[in-house]
């Protein structure tokens, strides 16, 4: 998980269009307030009253990204205001470091059960939710409002990138990416992590006492 530090001043709507990577579409990314259908869509599995955020301080951050077929797509993620336009700025680094992002759309993460990707690899960022207690420690409460229920928090790619606790993971499938000394497609580089720094945030994966959260 990569996470809220401190973070610069929002800009609510953010256009960029100049190429990124040789050969590539241009990075392109977009802030909007939350639509009424959206909003809509979101209560009250996502979000309902008592939520740490009201769905006036959340954002709909579309950016472009490569896929893990290496071609472009427009994936989108729900933010906190005040972290859509340095998040932009992020996703423009990945997509010059060509980094794969399986699934960025909104379906991906806050549509029916039947168009969610079956392979539970989605990128996401907003859910209004506790924290998840660690692997180690067992359980599924924390009594925390995660960084999640802020729109403060991305998770990218949680198959390949999992939350580890004394060599335990919730979700089997992310088994072969405990071992984080071969790097493969989607896992989180240096040159990720420094790119969400550059905006004031850390990396769960910098997290000691037995406790990782890759993602």
């Amino acid at each position: 998980m990569l996470r809220f530090a401190a973070l610069p001043v929002a800009v609510l709507v953010l256009v960029a269009g100049q190429a990124s990577a040789a050969g590539a579409e241009p990075y392109r990314s977009a802030i909007q307030p939350l639509s009424k259908p959206l909003r809509a869509q979101l209560t009250p599995r996502f979000w309902r009253p008592g939520c740490p955020v009201a769905l006036g301080n959340l954002r709909l951050l579309t950016v472009s990204h490569w896929d893990f077929g290496n071609e472009t797509r427009s994936g989108q993620l729900i933010v906190h205001r005040d972290a859509a336009a340095p998040l932009a700025k992020v996703f423009r680094r990945l997509y010059e470091l060509r980094f794969p992002i399986r699934h960025m759309r909104l379906d991906d993460m806050y549509g029916p059960k039947s168009a969610r990707p079956v392979d539970g690899d989605i990128t996401g960022s907003f859910h209004c939710r506790e924290s998840v207690p660690s692997p180690c420690t067992g359980g599924s409460r924390s009594g925390r409002w995660s960084n999640h229920a802020y729109g403060l928090a991305v998770d990218l790619n949680p198959v390949e990138n999992p939350y580890v606790g004394c060599g335990r993971v919730r979700d089997p499938r992310t088994r072969p990416y405990v071992d984080r000394s071969r790097l493969r497609k989607g896992m989180v580089t240096p040159a990720v992590v420094q790119a969400f720094r550059s905006i004031g945030w850390g990396w769960g994966g910098d997290w000691t006492r037995g406790t990782k959260d890759y993602m």
